[in-house]
């Protein structure tokens, strides 16, 4: 799987620069999160507590626009993903006990996509991005007392997660997205030292909207007045 997603994605990039005509340019922007999930959790169909995630989410974009109203985008992100299940579900003994559970990863991702409307005002954008935890942390509330812990490279999550996205960029910078994961977020065959598997049977794909701020807009309108006169 790996090896085919770096190939999709170097010859996206190949087939962006071949355009002579085409002038890259380079944006980025934070990303305010809320997400929530999808659950069965063992046969039982459950939803999520809606997480707010302000930091830290950074987007970085290489621009291809070969006019107008169309173009191409790939870029990097770290972005802190995760949800909150306030019905986990254990034995204890013979009791079955119910907590309050946060599961946060950070992650790489690699997103690519296209463009399409007035790019210096409102346009629609969609695409794919692969990401990769590569820190993962869970929080578990019972009885007014909060226990967590911190793995970095956790084998407790699927080592690559995917998914589509789509947003709408409004004049001013102004950007709204929505994300859906196709992976599941945990790996459900994960086992501690003691043999229990505090996953089997979560199944849980993330999906989430987005607040941004001129997440395409050219990072020289920033800080050059002629060329914010100009884009706008």
């Amino acid at each position: 799987m790996k090896k085919v997603l770096f190939t999709v994605i170097a010859l996206f990039t190949l087939s962006v620069l071949s355009f002579a005509q085409v002038k890259p340019y380079w944006s980025s922007a934070s990303e305010m999160i809320f997400s929530l999930a999808t659950i069965d959790d063992n046969g039982n169909e459950s939803s999520a507590v809606l997480r707010w995630s302000p930091v830290f989410n950074y987007q970085g974009m290489g621009n291809f626009d070969f006019s107008e109203n169309f173009g191409f985008f790939a870029g990097i992100a770290v972005r802190n993903v995760g949800y909150i299940y306030d019905d986990y579900k254990f034995l204890e003994g013979t009791d079955v006990i119910s907590v309050k559970k946060k599961f946060v990863t950070y992650r790489a991702g690699i997103p690519l996509g296209v463009k399409i409307g007035d790019l210096n005002g409102f346009f629609v954008y969609g695409g794919y991005e692969v990401e990769y935890p590569f820190f993962y942390k869970e929080k578990t509330f019972r009885d007014e007392k909060k226990d967590k812990f911190s793995v970095w490279f956790s084998d407790r999550v699927e080592p690559f997660q995917h998914g589509f996205l789509v947003g709408f960029q409004f004049p001013y910078g102004g950007n709204l997205k929505f994300k859906y994961y196709l992976s599941e977020f945990h790996n459900k065959s994960y086992t501690e030292s003691s043999g229990f598997k505090p996953y089997e049977g979560l199944s849980a794909n993330v999906f989430y909207f987005s607040l941004n701020f001129n997440l395409f807009t050219p990072v020289k309108v920033y800080y050059d007045k002629e060329a914010r006169q100009q884009y706008y």
